[in-house]
């Protein structure tokens, strides 16, 4: 998986989910899953909980 750079301070759901090439609703699960408060594609993620996410998508895929 790409080593990913961001530029802004927080990135939204549906944002994330085209960088990690994943279904919006899979980022929401994902989020689910990792503690971290989204309900909507539209929602807000700071770049700690992108991060957070991204790791757990490396790592479920590298397994």
């Amino acid at each position: 998986m790409a080593i990913m750079t961001f530029h802004t301070a927080k990135l939204r759901v549906k944002e994330l989910a085209d960088a990690l090439n994943v279904d919006e609703s899979d980022i929401i699960a994902t989020c689910a899953i990792l503690k971290i408060p989204a309900s909507s594609p539209l929602t807000s993620l700071s770049i700690e909980q992108c991060k957070k996410i991204s790791d757990f998508y490396e790592n479920e895929f590298s397994n």
